[in-house]
């Protein structure tokens, strides 16, 4: 049974998403540096799943019944760390430090730094690896941890990513879940312009997958897709969660790859905060 207290109130779901896309723009303001676009295209994807779905106890990060979750995109850190503060893993004003001189709050997840982070992710692929490898330890010992994962459409052009898909497949790990965010853009431009994943859905089941498609804003789909990837059995899930990078935000939406990995000046900071509006609850910092 989780320490947490799980929820399954969408209204819930969808005013913590608005409370993290206010922290991430503060945040990435704050230090002129992080990655919102990435960021806000997983908002809902994360925020449900933490709060409805996934088994932890921010008093015991290290609980054996846990399940494990991996930012095989680790780059969404400022997300990942709002939501971590807002379930209790380490005080809420320590978000003001993202990426500053001696912060625990990198621009990429340090287990060895920050409770709630399972591994230390960056380099794209490697994340997804590991969270294969942790659903195989889970089914070796014996254990019913879940393992999920986040990654990415532009991380799917590294090969280590299809590799582990081809391996979980071959292994039939149930107990694997990979969400992937699938924006359809990356760095500098639109996935497909820089390597083709299309068709991903098919690509996965050739693969041995089971396979389920959603609007990865729809938080009511996000749910039915984690209920169904729980109860199926015989086979690795993906979720292929359509998405919009920058989602929130009109100039973050149209600018997605401009936004990538650069910050707001102070002119697009005024407007995004008006455009999200007041959150229900105060912002952290």
């Amino acid at each position: 049974m989780t320490a947490y207290a799980l929820v399954s109130d969408k209204q819930f779901i969808a005013d913590k998403c608005l409370l993290h896309r206010r922290h991430v723009v503060k945040m990435v303001r704050l230090t002129n540096s992080g990655h919102i676009g990435g960021s806000f295209s997983a908002t809902e994807l994360l925020s449900t799943l933490y709060y409805s779905f996934l088994k932890h106890d921010p008093q015991n990060p290290k609980w054996d019944g846990r399940d494990y979750f991996i930012y095989s995109k680790g780059h969404i850190s400022p997300l990942a760390y709002s939501i971590l503060a807002d379930c209790g893993y380490f005080p809420k004003a320590e978000l003001a430090t993202f990426r500053k001189l001696g912060t625990r709050l990198q621009g990429h997840p340090d287990r060895n730094k920050l409770p709630g982070i399972e591994a230390s992710t960056g380099p794209l692929g490697e994340g997804f690896s590991m969270a294969l490898g942790l659903a195989l330890a889970q089914r070796v010992d014996r254990k019913p941890n879940h393992v999920w994962a986040i990654t990415g459409d532009g991380e799917h052009q590294e090969g280590e990513v299809w590799e582990a898909i081809m391996a979980a497949g071959n292994f039939k790990t149930d107990n694997l879940t990979i969400i992937l965010d699938y924006n359809k853009k990356q760095n500098t431009c639109e996935v497909n312009k820089v390597m083709c994943l299309e068709p991903i859905a098919d690509k996965y089941r050739s693969f041995g997958w089971n396979v389920i498609e959603i609007d990865g804003h729809d938080i009511g789909q996000i749910m039915d897709a984690y209920r169904k990837a729980l109860a199926f059995k015989g086979k690795p899930t993906v979720i292929v969660a359509h998405t919009v990078k920058g989602k929130g935000v009109s100039i973050f939406e149209q600018e997605a790859s401009g936004f990538h990995g650069a910050p707001p000046n102070d002119a697009e900071f005024a407007k995004a905060m008006a455009e999200l509006g007041p959150a229900k609850e105060p912002d952290f910092f």
